[in-house]
């Protein structure tokens, strides 16, 4: 892809998993199709690197999926030339542990940031919400939850918010009730992560309400309006659950077909 003044992004795929009622990501091949009754999922943390900063858009599942742990993005930043303690800033654009369970891990027995060095950006009402919970999901996830509100650098956005002149945060809901879309622009470069309301490429071009979803018309509202903004103005589109191609721009619209793409290629260092 054509990097402006340094400025490139990049998928860092975790792997593909089997997810059941359970809510238990098992690891599958990014060809096989899931378990029976079960959802497919990708998990792409993305990193845009800029010539001052090294954002994070999500950070994947980190301990908490079958055959997954902090190696799995180190070993990814690795082959950007990056390490964890170059990460600046992650943006979440929800709180399901999917996105935000690399945030920590207990590799040496007791919880560790995985990124000491970087300022966790987060909805406000979204933390509240989750620290007020009894439970966050079970003991082990409440305990990491716990953790992050206490050690972690957390940065807390307002419905509408631009931390950075490149970034920038607006609630849409739909997915969760604070479910956040992550803007980067740099006046050259643009990019759009939607977390699970444009979760893989092939939702575009569908029109459903998800059960999963907080507010499933609300989502498909917000699908068809984040799309639209990203048609116009020449966002590519990040998709965190996508198995193959997670980077992509909207070429054309054919009112019986939808939109058209582009795949675009995440950043591979010379």
């Amino acid at each position: 892809m054509t990097n402006s003044k340094n400025t490139y992004a990049s998928a860092l795929y975790e792997g593909t998993f089997s997810v059941g009622l359970d809510k238990k990501f098992v690891r599958i091949d990014r060809d096989d199709p899931a378990a029976k009754g079960a959802l497919k999922l990708s998990l792409n943390p993305f990193l845009i690197h800029t010539p001052e900063r090294n954002y994070l858009f999500d950070c994947g599942i980190g301990e908490f999926g079958e055959d997954t742990g902090p190696d799995v993005i180190c070993d990814n930043l690795d082959k950007q030339g990056l390490t964890e303690f170059d990460i600046t800033d992650i943006f979440l654009s929800h709180l399901h542990y999917d996105h935000i369970g690399g945030l920590a891990h207990r590799e040496s027995g007791y919880w560790e940031l995985t990124f000491p060095e970087a300022k966790i950006w987060v909805s406000k009402k979204g933390w509240e919400k989750v620290i007020d919970m009894d439970e966050y999901y079970d003991a082990e996830k409440t305990e990491f939850i716990s953790f992050l509100d206490a050690k972690g650098d957390l940065n807390f956005l307002d419905e509408e918010d631009e931390p950075y002149p490149d970034i920038k945060v607006q609630k849409i809901g739909g997915h969760t009730e604070f479910h956040q879309v992550l803007l980067f622009n740099d006046g050259d470069q643009k990019y759009m992560q939607a977390g699970d309301v444009i979760g893989t490429k092939g939702s575009i071009n569908r029109k459903y309400a998800a059960k999963y979803d907080f507010e499933p018309k609300v989502s498909q509202q917000r699908r068809e309006e984040l799309t639209d903004l990203a048609f116009k103005e020449g966002y590519t589109i990040l998709t965190y659950h996508e198995d193959k191609n997670p980077l992509f721009k909207l070429t054309g619209y054919n009112e019986k077909t939808g939109y058209s793409t582009e795949n675009v290629e995440s950043h591979v260092p010379s």
